[in-house]
């Protein structure tokens, strides 16, 4: 069994690992294809003492101004339209930052969240190196995503097991910090940002990992590749993609084709679409139907038409993302009869894609 260093820490192994992959294909005139799954930054909580000493003072300001710096920030970027994209009132009842008794420990939690943050981006530093170095950098296209959505959960409530240690790899006990006892950042400690650094994670969109609403869903994409993308370099793009479109994309850019059979056996056709024009600034003309269940919380998207509910609440919301991306004026009751089809368009899809029966529900769900 190999030996782990004392000084491992997963994600700078996995972009080391990611390099010498690229140095070991660069030796071959073949095309090579990585899939760079980072862990960073879900939780735990956990980072080098070097990273988060960044950014030790850097949310000491709280929740909202941080949040509001964010925003205006995207506005002057040009990354959103703030006539489109408001940014959401606080929810009602939330603690303000003057009165959390625990200020100290939730500004280190996102310290340390931002430090693993950092650590990734080194190595990815790195990853780009290699590829430069071994002369495939400019024809490389790289697509890098975030996860669907900050995670506002506490996942130090369920303490050790399963997939959570109680112990460190050289027998130090790992303290679940439900009650915020100790400070995140080492390898003993196991805690998560929880729901108001979600919310500022996920500016301009409400709600957090797990629901459906664009807090949950929405995930930013960079694409890099000089050689094959037209596009104004640094330009942003309003194309509606989907994770199911890369299968599409690849095919597309390879050559390759997506089989219809496998050992005799049918295989289901790709639902994704090739985003490959979105890469020379073209529009994909066409108004697509996307859906989604996960415990309750769904959606059901017609071009710029969304109807979603939350998972604790089965009423449908209507929201027109082309003027109200954060969601925040329902129209379902302005429009009925839409808010009416597209429940049923979620519902065809629901009982065609094995979302009924759920276990201990009745099997129509409606």
């Amino acid at each position: 069994m190999k030996e782990v260093p004392k000084d491992y820490y997963h994600t700078d192994a996995i972009n080391d690992t990611t390099v010498a992959y690229i140095r070991e294909f660069a030796q071959s005139d073949k095309p090579f294809f990585l899939y760079v799954a980072h862990n960073a930054p879900h939780w735990p909580l956990q980072a080098r003492p070097e990273d988060i000493a960044k950014y030790k003072d850097t949310y000491k300001s709280g929740w909202e101004p941080v949040r509001k710096a964010r925003y205006e920030r995207m506005v002057k970027m040009g990354l959103i339209d703030p006539n489109v994209t408001k940014l959401p009132d606080t929810p009602p009842g939330a603690m303000r930052w003057e009165e959390n008794p625990d200020r100290e420990w939730d500004a280190t939690a996102m310290a340390v969240h931002a430090a693993m943050i950092d650590r990734m981006d080194q190595g990815i530093g790195r990853i780009i190196d290699a590829l430069k170095q071994s002369g495939e950098l400019e024809n490389t296209l790289i697509l890098f995503l975030s996860d669907n959505g900050a995670s506002p959960e506490n996942c130090a409530k369920y303490g050790p097991g399963f997939d959570r240690p109680g112990e460190t790899r050289d027998g130090r006990k790992i303290v679940y910090a439900t009650e915020k006892q100790v400070l995140p950042g080492p390898q003993t400690s196991y805690a998560s940002i929880g729901p108001r650094w979600a919310g500022v994670a996920n500016t301009p969109y409400r709600y957090a990992k797990a629901e459906s609403f664009e807090g949950g869903i929405n995930t930013p994409m960079i694409a890099f590749w000089p050689k094959g993308i037209t596009a104004k370099k640094g330009s942003f793009s309003d194309h509606t993609g989907h994770v199911m479109d890369l299968m599409a994309t690849f095919c597309e850019l390879s050559g390759a084709v997506y089989p219809r059979q496998y050992k005799n056996n049918d295989i289901r056709p790709t639902t994704g679409t090739s985003i490959v024009a979105s890469f020379s600034g073209k529009s994909p003309g066409q108004r697509r139907e996307l859906f989604n269940e996960h415990f309750g919380a769904r959606y059901a998207r017609e071009g710029n038409w969304k109807l979603v509910s939350p998972s604790s609440d089965s009423t449908w919301q209507l929201y027109d993302l082309s003027a109200d991306r954060s969601e925040t004026k329902n129209l379902a009751a302005e429009h009925p009869e839409l808010a009416k089809r597209l429940a049923n368009r979620w519902h065809e899809w629901a009982d065609t894609h094995q979302v009924f029966p759920k276990p201990d529900r009745p099997a129509s769900g409606r």
